[in-house]
């Protein structure tokens, strides 16, 4: 989704802050209630802070949200990528709170739907960025969330594509995201594509949780079973770090593509063994999110998949 202008999203804004302010501040179980300052409260919850990924999310939501000055935001995190609990815990805590909007990107795309209905019925504005809650179980509960964010099948091919060009016919693997999350499977998905596409061979494809650690030894396990491994797909920036560490100390041919563009792997497209990475622009989706919960609490309908950009980083770039 590109943003509006400043113009229109300011009325959109106005026109929540003045619903809101009819309604008091008043501390009472029937609804959300605004801030102190009388401007809405919006909740952002993020998978994990200790993610590049997201620490650039956070840091461009509130650069946004200082722009705006009309919201006061809440953001929060969990402590690892396969930590749905705490996420769960994070939207009961904003629904406790009875904040005026959720934002969040799903650690688990099935896990998470209960706790976005229970806000939605509570009447919190929910806005679905980053990883796609399940349409399945929404519909099934009669809930409508809009989602903000980038076709990550489409994506994950972008980049594939580039390392099919410099392995043609090659032999590679693929490292698979929480197997739980929707851009997990859309990107293996995007991978398998280019695999079939380019006439690739691939030789293993599991999941690494998006971690690092567990990246460089599942990535460890997978060259020493095939020692012929020349190129990896991996489904984002953390994994593929952990990918290097074992190509670097093994001092092997292999080369890398992933997704998500964090400066740790700046040095590794520059130098190799990285080929590219896929920026997906987390800081402009949490913006555009907190954008479409405004326009929620202003009373605007908005529905659908509310695509985001994406683009192919490389050497040089």
């Amino acid at each position: 989704m590109h943003r509006g202008t400043r113009t229109v999203l300011a009325v959109a804004i106005a026109a929540a802050t003045a619903a809101l302010g009819a309604c008091g501040t008043e501390d009472t179980a029937s609804g959300p209630a605004t801030g102190a300052n009388g401007k809405p409260t919006v909740c952002l919850i993020m998978k994990s802070l200790a993610n590049e990924y997201f620490q650039q999310m956070q840091k461009g939501a509130k650069d946004h949200v200082d722009q705006l000055g009309t919201l006061d935001l809440r953001t929060a995190g969990i402590q690892n990528e396969t930590d749905v609990d705490g996420q769960i815990a994070l939207v009961d805590k904003c629904i406790t709170q009875r904040v005026q909007a959720i934002v969040i990107a799903p650690a688990d795309s099935k896990a998470l739907v209960q706790s976005v209905v229970k806000a939605s019925k509570a009447g919190i504005k929910v806005v679905n960025i980053d990883v796609a809650l399940d349409p399945g179980a929404l519909s099934a509960a009669g809930v409508d969330i809009p989602l903000v964010g980038p076709d990550n099948r489409a994506g994950a091919k972008q980049v594939g594509d580039v390392l099919a060009k410099a392995v043609p016919g090659g032999k590679v693997v693929i490292l698979e995201g929480n197997p739980g999350a929707d851009n997990a499977l859309q990107r293996k998905n995007g991978f398998n594509d280019t695999v079939a596409e380019a006439k690739l061979t691939l030789l293993d494809s599991k999941t690494a949780h998006w971690e690092t650690d567990e990246a460089y030894t599942v990535f460890g396990n997978m060259l020493t079973a095939h020692p012929d491994i020349q190129g990896v797909l991996a489904s984002n920036d953390s994994m593929a770090l952990g990918v290097i560490k074992v190509i670097q100390e093994r001092s092997a041919n292999v080369k890398v593509v992933s997704i998500d563009n964090i400066p740790a792997v700046k040095p590794f497209l520059q130098n190799g063994p990285m080929l590219a990475t896929l920026d997906q622009y987390g800081s402009e989706q949490a913006g555009d999110g907190i954008d479409v919960a405004m326009k929620l609490i202003s009373g605007q309908a908005v529905t659908g998949w509310q695509k985001t950009r994406m683009n192919v980083v490389t050497a040089g770039a």
